[in-house]
């Protein structure tokens, strides 16, 4: 029997194709929640870096060495270590387990699941904030010295008037941190995450021929990416097309 054969067998006869779905759906969800939570971590390091120090001099500068912390430190640390310490350190330490989701009768979301959401949400956090700051500075100072103008208090102005701006400019960007994002999310496996990597792990464990499912695995990456760059690309063509109108 062809190494095709018996992966398609796996698969199908076999029912592996449910693994390969959760492991799917687990993915997306660790990708799209991470990069949400990343992002609006993002911008609120990036907002209280742009905030002018005159305003409450002390507090401000400690706010801003905060964030100058968090981003050295997850910037320069490896995205697998930074899972570990949070699975076997720091929510154990702190006494945080998070439980299963059940969907459904037979599909359940494992708590080790949002334990990845967290990690590579803070890690995430960190590289948009540098994102957002630079598309922040892209902006024309003008823009908020009118809203402040108008009486809007300075978080407001940042947040309804420069950020909106400032995500136009860097959508490239960002759409990149997602791609990457992506990739990464095949370490969940370290903290017994079942994502797409681990899925397909399974499969070739079991059949004992690798060859054909690690190529399937990393074709089902290469479709996410594709589709992830095609939704940028026409994300930011209508985005293009609208402040033209305007």
């Amino acid at each position: 029997m062809s190494a095709w054969n018996i992966f398609a067998r796996q698969l199908f006869e076999l029912e592996a194709y449910k693994i390969v779905l959760k492991g799917l759906l687990n993915t997306a969800l660790i990708a799209v929640f991470g990069l949400l939570l990343g992002f609006i971590l993002g911008c609120l390091c990036a907002v209280i870096k742009q905030i002018p120090t005159y305003k409450n001099k002390t507090l401000i500068t400690v706010f801003q060495r905060i964030v100058d912390v968090y981003v050295a430190v997850f910037r320069g640390t490896p995205m697998v270590v930074q899972l570990l310490i949070m699975h076997f350190i720091i929510l154990p330490g702190m006494g945080v387990r998070f439980p299963s989701l059940l969907i459904g009768q037979n599909f359940a979301i494992d708590g080790s699941v949002f334990e990845a959401v967290l990690a590579f949400g803070l890690n995430s956090g960190a590289y948009v904030s540098e994102i957002m700051r630079g598309g922040i500075d892209s902006v024309d100072k003008g823009q908020l010295e009118a809203a402040r103008a108008v009486g809007l208090p300075y978080t407001t102005a940042m947040l309804t008037v420069v950020i909106p701006q400032a995500f136009r400019n860097v959508l490239p960007t960002l759409g990149n941190e997602f791609i990457a994002l992506i990739k990464e999310t095949s370490v969940a496996s370290f903290i017994a995450v079942e994502d797409l990597t681990k899925s397909f792990q399974n499969i070739a464990n079991s059949t004992y021929e690798y060859l054909i499912p690690y190529l399937v695995l990393a074709l089902c990456y290469l479709i996410l990416v594709l589709m992830i760059s095609f939704l940028v690309h026409v994300t930011e063509r209508r985005l293009k097309r609208n402040e033209r109108h305007h």
